[in-house]
Parts: structure tokens; sequence; C-alpha cells
């Protein structure tokens, strides 16, 4: 459609402001979203937002201070669910979060959606999906039902989790390797998968087939590390 053509006796040149209002919030309004000024507007409680027009954020969810949330992020409640952000937290692009009954806590500092989104879903609510402190999910995987990535812990890859829990530790950047948050790699389906600290499991396929391994497999310690050790 060309920019200038008329929409319903307005233009997007002319009265940009009036196509927002009247057609591009409506639609927010009915699917229990908050409208593009008020998505524009979290910028004064701290929460960075680069393009309020591609950001899909429903009332309810709490978002703290220093929130960073890219375009063509979804934050989505439905059915009493909630949704708690913690501070610092990046949220990018194709990052979706759905709490449909069900609650989803994300802790500070952790990072969400890198090279290829991902989506959290809780669905019901005996659903619970907790994403600890320095936590990192990339690279288009997804968790439904009940998960636990504790802090420092990483999903890498296009990895379906279901039911699964992931060991706290320290963040990718800890020298020792085996002290790091547990890892998933890889690509493919993690149902009932219990990884402890410092340990990872690469798959691609089914990942309760494959085995499990200290990150020092992968990451080697530093030489003073391994000396002490």
């Amino acid at each position: 459609m060309p920019l200038n053509q008329a929409i319903e006796g307005h233009t997007v040149c002319d009265d940009l402001s009036m196509v927002g209002s009247e057609f591009l919030d409506a639609a927010r309004l009915r699917a229990g979203f908050l409208v593009v000024e008020e998505v524009a507007a979290l910028a004064g409680s701290g929460v960075a937002i680069f393009d309020p027009f591609s950001t899909l954020i429903s009332a309810g969810v709490a978002l703290s201070t220093g929130v960073t949330i890219w375009p063509g992020v979804t934050l989505q409640i439905r059915e009493g669910g909630c949704i708690i952000i913690g501070s610092d937290v990046q949220l990018y692009p194709g990052t979706r979060i759905v709490s449909a009954g069900g609650k989803v806590v994300v802790g500070p500092q952790a990072e969400i959606g890198e090279e290829g989104g991902f989506t959290i879903k809780a669905e019901g609510p005996v659903c619970e999906i907790s994403i600890g402190q320095g936590a990192r999910l990339l690279g288009g995987g997804s968790m439904t039902l009940n998960n636990r990535v504790g802090d420092g812990a990483q999903v890498l890859g296009p990895i379906r989790m279901q039911n699964c829990q992931l060991g706290s530790g320290g963040t990718y950047n800890e020298p020792d390797p085996d002290k790091r948050g547990a890892v998933l790699k890889g690509s493919g389906v993690a149902r009932q998968i219990d990884v402890p600290t410092g340990m990872v499991i690469q798959a691609f396929g089914l990942f309760s087939n494959s085995s499990m391994l200290p990150q020092s497999h992968f990451h080697p310690k530093p030489q003073d590390l391994s000396v002490q050790g």
C-alpha cells in the first residue's frame, strides 16, 4: 500500500498518530496488549524499548529497571498468568514469553533470544519456568511445561525443553568451566533432563540418549587452574 493511500479517510503521512490509535492500538487492546503509546512510555521507568510498534507487552508484565527489549519481542499474559523480568535483562528479537495461567520468572542479567529468538511458554496453573541470574538462552530454542534454568546456565541452539533442570554456577565468563552453570547445546528435544553444575550435554536429536560431560571437555581449563586442580 502506498504511504499516502487513504485508510478510511486518513493517510499514513498526514495522520500517523490517528492510524496508530484507531487501527494498530485497537488490535492490541483486543488481544490484551498495551497500546503503542503505553509501550513507549515504559522508557520512563528505565526500560529500553527500541521499537514500540513491533513490541507486544501485556498489561501486568513486571519489568525491572535496565531491561532492554529489542524489536519483535512478545511478552504475553493470559488466564491470570504471571511474567516477572529482572533487572538488566536483554530480550533479543524473536523472543516470545507467554504465561497462560502459569508463571515465568527471569532473573537479573539474563540474555534471551540472541541468534534466532527463543520461546518460553508456561501454560496451565501448575507450570512454572524460572531463568536464573546471568543465564543465556539463544539460538531458536523453546521451553514448555516446568523448567528451572539456574544462575549462569545456558541453552545454546534450537532445543525443545520440557521439564528440565540446569544447575546453577558461574556465567560463561567464569574462568573454570567446571564451575559454570549447566549447559545444553546442539539441537533436538530435551525431556526430563537434569544437568548439574559444570556439566554439559551436547546432542543432535534426543538429549536423553547423549552423554553428560564436564564442560572442561570442550573448554580446557587455564593452565594455572589445571595445576591447582
